[in-house]
């Protein structure tokens, strides 16, 4: 498993535009999930070149853990977001889920949920502030 980054998993319907995020059995966004102590930083303060490291071990390990075929993630390469945490600062990645209807019962055998904007309300604050930049990032891709 990648040790220098983080993925969000997100649906986007090509049609109606229904954007869904992925909530991981421990109720986080994030795979690997985020320490507790988390912050995010700033467009401004971050740090040149973490975003270059792109998590292709990462998103294999997401594969082999929710047993999908190796072409139904996609990373968003326009996005990226760092955060400080407990042994240093990780980038966080967008990795879209490349089917035609969202897939709730292959997610679900894994213990996951996807879940609309509204349904992640009252989570982790660094999660809570990474999932506003992503879907302010979605909507205006």
């Amino acid at each position: 498993m990648s040790e220098q980054a983080h993925l969000i998993l997100f649906y986007k319907g090509d049609i109606s535009a229904l954007t869904l995020f992925c909530r991981w059995p421990d109720g986080g966004i994030c795979y690997p999930p985020l320490p507790k102590l988390s912050t995010l930083i700033e467009v401004g303060d971050q740090q040149p070149g973490l975003h270059t490291l792109l998590p292709k071990a990462l998103l294999a390990d997401v594969n082999q853990t929710l047993a999908l075929g190796d072409d139904l993630l996609e990373i968003d390469h326009g996005f990226f977001q760092q955060v400080e945490q407990p042994g240093g600062i990780k980038t966080v990645y967008l990795a879209r889920l490349k089917v035609l209807d969202p897939p709730y019962a292959i997610l679900e055998k894994h213990g996951c949920q996807l879940q609309p904007l509204t349904g992640l309300i009252g989570g982790a604050p660094a999660e809570m502030a990474l999932l506003q930049q992503a879907y302010s990032w979605l909507m205006e891709g």
